[in-house]
């Protein structure tokens, strides 16, 4: 991935974030373009890209209850 392209990320975090526990996500492009997702407590640590389908099914996994741990 392109040190550029992640730098140059519009990173944003859940609005219902109330610590500084969280996720930041960027989306790296339009359309079918990868999303990037990091820890928001290290900035500069390691990022996960995920393509824009997996990233789509995760997000509707998680709506559905299918990672719930109760």
């Amino acid at each position: 991935m392109n040190n550029d392209r992640l730098a140059n990320a519009a990173w944003r975090k859940s609005t219902r974030s109330q610590t500084s526990n969280c996720v930041e996500i960027a989306p790296l492009g339009t359309g079918s373009a990868p999303v990037a997702l990091r820890d928001s407590k290290d900035r500069n640590g390691p990022v996960l890209v995920f393509g824009r389908d997996g990233w789509l099914d995760f997000i509707a996994g998680t709506k559905a209850g299918e990672f719930d741990l109760n």
